[in-house]
């Protein structure tokens, strides 16, 4: 692995064993980028699979020329790895986090929202269709009653009419339609509200993915730029080159005094700078975690009121309506029919012209098995497995951000061993000021 890397890190191959050798490292090196590229492109960014192929195969094509050929772009790539542990890293994590939620998430509270929707359609429908079977049972009753009416013992008494006429049964296909219209309206603008949110986050999604990755190059390339150019960058580590170096001249004191402010780039310790900011980092991805959990949260809001308005509607049961008519009339006796009576020889008791004793039975239903609903969906435990992975991955790159920062200084340090002989010679210089200071 040392002989691999010290090929793979030499500016020029010294023979053409090292070329054919450095051009495996780069083939598999591109083989497996141009992979997970596909996969990115094509199950993240949701581009098309023809499209996917093609720029995969041309990045990787691109990429193998690239490594092969110019030695500081295989430093900045080999950068790149280590620098998906900073915060160029942990944004590109969050975008790709929030691209699979929102856009697996919000279609299933929009489907759990339809459903109450068409529960909620399914009830005005019934009870509009029960309201509308009452009246015509208020039609029969007052046919009834009025036929009881007109068959009265005394036609002198018949009334000329006693029917009542309902037309509100008229007018039912009328509501039928206005209803239909507007749930197929409601349909309409929740398609085109999730249609758009998907758009809009896959576009925002697309922008967001190439804005950090072209971040994680240009970090890169800023790190390996200001590494070469400036010898203060960065360099405050215990190197074995330092360590070596100390030691030849007799001066290893000059370590020891310093050792709180110098780091070893292979040890455990961090400096309380770096603890302050890894808790800071790690507020941060906590506030995102925090909106991506009211996300989830809601998700499990809406299918739990879905179901629940599914399973009680499906409960509801009928309201029995009883309509009783009791109806008895007699014809009272004025002052003039006494008179009449006792000319024509007749009685006079009052005259009883009728009884009318009925009771109707109705029943209003508020669901049927005939409503088109859609069953709720549930969360997708898997979604939720993918978010958790990546925010685990997330608050691990904040703790690991310094020592990738010390990973980038070595492989720069390997790529560059010049520079570093520059840089452990101007750290040893500066130690001994300082220490000349002291004393």
């Amino acid at each position: 692995m040392a002989d691999l890397w010290w090929i793979y890190s030499k500016p020029v191959p010294a023979d053409g064993r090292e070329l054919w050798t450095l051009f495996l490292q780069c083939s598999c090196i591109t083989v497996v980028i141009g992979g997970l590229f596909y996969n990115w492109m094509f199950a993240s960014l949701e581009y098309s699979w023809h499209l996917s192929v093609a720029m995969a195969v041309s990045f990787s094509l691109l990429l193998l020329l690239t490594l092969l050929l110019v030695h500081p772009a295989r430093c900045v790539f080999s950068m790149i790895m280590p620098t998906l542990g900073t915060k160029q890293g942990r944004q590109l994590l969050l975008s790709t986090c929030i691209m699979i939620a929102v856009v697996n998430i919000t279609p299933n509270i929009i489907s759990n929202i339809k459903t109450i929707l068409q529960v909620i359609k399914c009830i005005c429908k019934n009870s509009s269709d029960s309201l509308l079977n009452s009246t015509a049972l208020l039609d029969k009753v007052s046919w009834e009653f009025g036929d009881a009416i007109q068959d009265s013992i005394h036609s002198i008494y018949k009334p000329m009419n006693g029917h009542f006429r309902f037309s509100l049964l008229q007018n039912s296909s009328l509501i039928y339609q206005k209803m239909h219209l507007a749930g197929e309206k409601i349909s309409r603008d929740f398609s085109s509200v999730e249609v758009l949110v998907k758009d809009s986050i896959r576009v925002t999604n697309r922008l967001a993915a190439g804005f950090f990755m072209l971040c994680l190059c240009f970090e890169s390339t800023w790190y390996l730029k200001n590494y070469l150019t400036d010898l203060r960058f960065d360099n405050f580590y215990i190197t074995k080159k330092l360590e070596r170096l100390a030691t030849d001249i007799r001066a290893a004191h000059l370590l020891v005094g310093s050792s709180t402010k110098l780091i070893r780039p292979r040890g455990l310790k961090l400096s309380w700078e770096e603890v302050v900011l890894c808790l800071v980092r790690a507020m941060l991805v906590t506030v995102a975690l925090m909106l991506m959990l009211v996300l989830v949260a809601m998700d499990h809001f809406a299918f739990s009121v879905a179901d629940t308005a599914v399973t009680k509607a499906a409960q509801f049961s009928t309201v029995p309506v009883t309509l009783n008519i009791k109806y008895k009339v007699g014809a009272g006796l004025s002052w003039l029919m006494p008179f009449l009576f006792k000319v024509f020889g007749r009685p006079s008791e009052e005259l009883l012209l009728g009884d009318f004793n009925r009771t109707y039975h109705h029943h209003l239903i508020f669901s049927s098995a005939r409503c088109r609903i859609s069953p709720p969906t549930p969360p997708n435990p898997s979604v939720l497995l993918v978010v958790g992975l990546l925010f685990c991955i997330l608050y691990t790159t904040v703790f690991l951000e310094a020592y990738t920062r010390r990973l980038c200084r070595g492989i720069a340090a390997s790529f560059f061993q010049s520079c570093e002989e520059r840089r452990v010679l101007y750290l040893y210089r500066k130690l001994s000021r300082r220490h000349g200071r002291e004393q």
